[in-house]
């Protein structure tokens, strides 16, 4: 489809998207945002063109996903931005459904249980987070048909639970896990960096120098908390598991992972570690 289109389509209802579908060649990729698109969701789509004959790109702000008192409301909105990013990337198909197109009847009454894991970490933060997301993730993957898609590994525990899903449930999708987009001096891409200030975007990078610093040493977590502390950071958590993020290797390759509040701001980012080696 991509090779005599020179921007994407945009459509806003479930019908015009099977429609575009129905014109389009296999197999289809997503990439699932919430918009606000940077370097790291370019990365994304990037990815998807390699591997798919169709891209499309979902925008859509998951009110499922937001708890009392998080930022909703003023998380970031750029559509026409969003969309020169789809269009240099080469996206086939934009789709950029409302809350009332994605839950026609109001908020869902059948959602999916995440299960164990979704109780931790970012979970025990934000309860209820992921029902929403692997809710919308569930509606998007069958509303796309899609045969392969496309998430970062900075989300890393959605990431897990995603390919969790799509396992349980036998869907026939390869879920790619795309290596985490940093800046040059180490932050993370995250669509929440607009909040920070120009002194806590310095302060923030505490949290990358944590997870190059902890990444082959004896004991990552106690490493970690070091590096925090001389940036004045406390964490949420810090927590290193295995790499399906069960129980902590005893040896071997881990994920270090770390959440943490500059200012106002909740951070998360992570990183590969390998245990026991010092």
């Amino acid at each position: 489809m991509s090779a005599v289109r020179t921007a994407p389509v945009v459509v806003r209802t479930r019908e015009e998207l099977a429609e575009v579908l129905s014109r389009g060649q296999g197999p289809t990729g997503v990439v699932m945002t919430m918009g606000a698109l940077h370097v790291g969701h370019a990365q994304l789509l990037r990815q998807a063109r390699l591997r798919a004959a169709t891209v499309v790109a979902t925008i859509f702000v998951n009110p499922l996903q937001f708890g009392p008192g998080e930022d909703f409301e003023r998380y970031p909105r750029s559509f026409d931005a969003d969309l020169q990013v789809c269009a240099q990337q080469q996206v086939d198909v934009v789709f950029a459904p409302s809350p009332a197109e994605m839950y026609p009847f109001g908020e869902p009454v059948t959602t999916i249980n995440p299960g164990p894991l979704a109780e931790l970490y970012e979970g025990a933060a934000r309860p209820g987070h992921f029902a929403g997301v692997l809710t919308v993730v569930n509606k998007l993957l069958h509303l796309t048909g899609a045969e392969v898609a496309f998430f970062g590994e900075k989300d890393f525990q959605q990431l897990t639970l995603i390919r969790q899903l799509v396992r349980d449930t036998d869907m026939p999708v390869e879920v790619v896990g795309v290596p985490t987009v940093r800046e040059p001096d180490g932050l993370a891409l995250s669509s929440r960096n607009v909040y920070l200030s120009v002194g806590q975007r310095a302060q923030a990078l505490g949290i990358s120098r944590a997870l190059l610093a902890a990444r082959d040493v004896a004991d990552p977590v106690v490493e970690a908390h070091r590096v925090l502390a001389e940036h004045g950071i406390t964490p949420d958590y810090v927590v290193l598991t295995d790499m399906e993020m069960g129980k902590p290797p005893v040896s071997g390759e881990g994920r270090l992972l770390i959440a943490a509040k500059v200012g106002t701001t909740r951070l998360i980012d992570n990183a590969p570690v390998l245990v026991g080696s010092n």
